[in-house]
């Protein structure tokens, strides 16, 4: 799709359930590298990142049946090197790097694509997989990967100067569950997309605590075997369409999101709530309702790594408070170049100032529709 044709002025109403996490699907399709048993993931959401991981998956050699949301697939005899077309189009396929490794003992990845935002490195996914006995050499953007003598358990430090890596995390994660001994992951990813990797592992036999919290510990097991997982719901979907609902929802009865994590939306209920906006959670956290306040008000935001503000947010709800009266400050410490939607919401009549990765926004009721090119996928 090239293009959207939007005529604003509509109210939104109704309700709408919420798809699989598309960035827990991704290391989790990954993973049924590990075992040559059958693995059936369920919830997965079709869109095209996960349809270039379950690709990888068959030009790796596994085979892979599709229905609806239910992806069923059997790792048999597989091959160490994925491949540069389809590697190219996405960053997260660098998540199939770890499991290679753990179960072939090697890996080629070319250096992954997808969206750019600021500086995205692979640099701490190698340090930890060095860590714990890899060898790797680069050649013409390509990683050879290779552990001849096995993986080892060892404490590894993955901090990182924007906070934890997330894929870091997953990949280290991976490689280890089949390496000898104890691995320790210090300054590890608490995103519930990381427990979720961790919870499916489990199910195929290994032994992982901690995940969801900054040290994980991953006890080496001989093999795996198949298991089946529902996928989370989308943290970032539910937040896109909560604000969205803020923004032009039903006044008297706002707008039922189905299928969500109370847990996994705490900054995005807390920041809408002090906004003014109202988000009311059933008792089992599974649905909720939000419906625009009558007297919203701006707010400030500071991004960080889960439990905190998710960068993947920032311009959901920029957006929002580009139509909310008063004064907003967004700060983006994760990805401070991740701006670019501004410059295009003031083609839209928004007043945004954006400096070394801070946008002032002063909100306005005087917007108008305008073409305007979407920088990234949130945005």
């Amino acid at each position: 799709m090239d293009k959207l044709l939007v005529r604003g002025g509509a109210t939104l109403k109704g309700s709408v359930h919420i798809s699989g996490s598309k960035n827990a699907s991704l290391p989790i399709l990954a993973a049924t590298l590990l075992t040559d048993q059958p693995c059936i993931i369920r919830r997965v959401p079709d869109v095209s990142d996960t349809n270039y991981m379950i690709q990888i998956l068959a030009a790796l050699g596994a085979e892979v049946e599709r229905s609806s949301g239910t992806v069923r697939i059997t790792a048999g005899e597989i091959s160490h090197d994925a491949p540069y077309d389809i590697v190219r189009k996405m960053r997260a396929s660098i998540c199939v790097m770890g499991p290679l490794l753990a179960r072939l003992h090697k890996a080629s990845v070319s250096l992954p694509g997808g969206c750019v935002i600021g500086d995205r490195p692979v640099d701490l996914h190698l340090k930890g997989l060095e860590a714990i006995g890899a060898t790797i050499d680069m050649e013409g953007g390509n990683m050879h990967i290779t552990a001849d003598d096995g993986l080892h358990g060892k404490e590894v430090d993955l901090r990182g100067k924007h906070g934890p890596t997330v894929l870091g995390t997953d990949n280290l994660m991976m490689a280890a569950v089949l390496a000898e001994g104890t691995t320790i992951i210090e300054s590890a990813a608490c995103e519930p997309e990381v427990v979720d990797l961790a919870n499916f592992l489990n199910k195929m036999g290994a032994k992982i605590k901690g995940a969801g919290t900054r040290r994980i510990y991953i006890e080496g097991v001989k093999k795996l075997h198949g298991a089946e997982h529902t996928v989370i719901p989308d943290r970032i979907e539910a937040g896109t369409f909560m604000v969205a609902a803020a923004m032009a929802g039903c006044k008297e009865n706002g707008v039922t999101l189905h299928r969500v994590c109370e847990e996994d939306l705490g900054p995005s209920t807390e920041k809408l709530i002090e906004s003014g906006h109202s988000v009311e959670f059933n008792d089992a956290g599974t649905s909720c309702v939000v419906t625009p306040g009558a007297e919203p008000k701006g707010a400030n935001i500071i991004t960080a790594p889960f439990p905190g503000f998710p960068t993947d947010m920032q311009a959901q709800f920029t957006a929002l408070f580009a139509v909310t009266p008063g004064i907003s400050v967004v700060e983006d410490t994760i990805f401070p170049q991740r701006f670019m939607h501004c410059a295009e919401m003031t083609r839209m009549g928004a007043d945004i100032k954006v400096d070394n990765g801070t946008a002032v926004v002063q909100g306005t009721d005087e917007m108008s529709g305008a073409p305007v090119m979407a920088s990234d996928l949130r945005a």
